[in-house]
């Protein structure tokens, strides 16, 4: 196989998964054990959010290497590297409006340019921000770049909804499911650009998760369930795995 071929053939092994509406399920749940996972190890074991941080960092570095080697996509291997990035979006959010103090108001601010600067490079240097395109190492460094980007943003978001604007976890799971629903209507009623439509859900799959998240944790006299964190991210986690098997178990033909 000559160097024109052995491109084409890479080029034509997508990285990343069918969208589907199984996929948007799979990250909710995924952004939404982020937030209970995260949790759990920066308050409820009390290692602080920087510690956590760097834990979870770890983890995210070691499965991107993994997945951005892969020769093609592997299902667990994809949503485990979505986990860790959520993960580490979440302590990493609240580090900086928290500990440094910047405010759920600035963090938002601030990785929002960062999302948006992320994406724009990106298109600059590759002339797509499409997840199609997503199959060469350097778009997908790309990729995940935006993606914790986006996640770290979504935890910023969630906690401004919940807190700073007043309306509460459940307040704030009706506002995101609203503007989710508002992005499903625009991509079956408009013509919007289908890539600007999914990174804007892909965005606010995130603070739905983080408010879903706090709603199952927190104390009752915070509008919470009061849940154990460690339980409901087993639970999450378990849901996960269940939706990665729907979505890509391997089908048996009949001979």
């Amino acid at each position: 196989m000559n160097q024109t071929q052995s491109l084409v053939s890479s080029l034509s092994k997508s990285k990343v998964p069918e969208i589907t509406a199984l996929f948007w399920v799979t990250k909710i749940f995924a952004t939404t054990f982020g937030e209970t996972a995260g949790d759990a190890v920066s308050m409820s074991l009390n290692w602080g959010y920087l510690m956590s941080t760097a834990i979870f960092a770890v983890l995210f570095i070691l499965l991107l290497y993994f997945q951005v080697s892969a020769k093609a996509y592997r299902p667990y291997l994809y949503w485990f590297t979505i986990i860790a990035s959520t993960t580490v979006g979440t302590t990493m959010a609240d580090f900086v409006d928290r500990s440094l103090g910047i405010g759920y108001i600035g963090g938002s601010a601030l990785l929002l340019s960062l999302v948006l600067l992320s994406l724009l490079v990106w298109y600059k240097s590759e002339g797509s921000i499409s997840p199609h395109s997503v199959n060469y190492p350097r778009a997908e460094i790309f990729y995940w770049l935006t993606i914790t980007f986006s996640q770290t943003l979504g935890t910023a978001l969630g906690d401004w909804s919940a807190d700073t604007a007043g309306l509460g976890y459940s307040g704030g799971i009706v506002l995101y499911v609203g503007f989710i629903a508002l992005i499903a209507g625009l991509y079956f009623l408009s013509r919007i650009s289908r890539t600007v439509l999914f990174w804007s859900a892909f965005v606010l799959t995130r603070p739905l998760g983080a408010v879903v998240g706090d709603f199952l944790d927190k104390p009752l006299a915070s509008g919470g369930l009061d849940l154990s964190r460690f339980g409901a991210s087993a639970a999450i986690l378990i849901a996960i795995v269940i939706c990665i098997y729907c979505a890509y178990r391997p089908v048996t033909k009949n001979i």
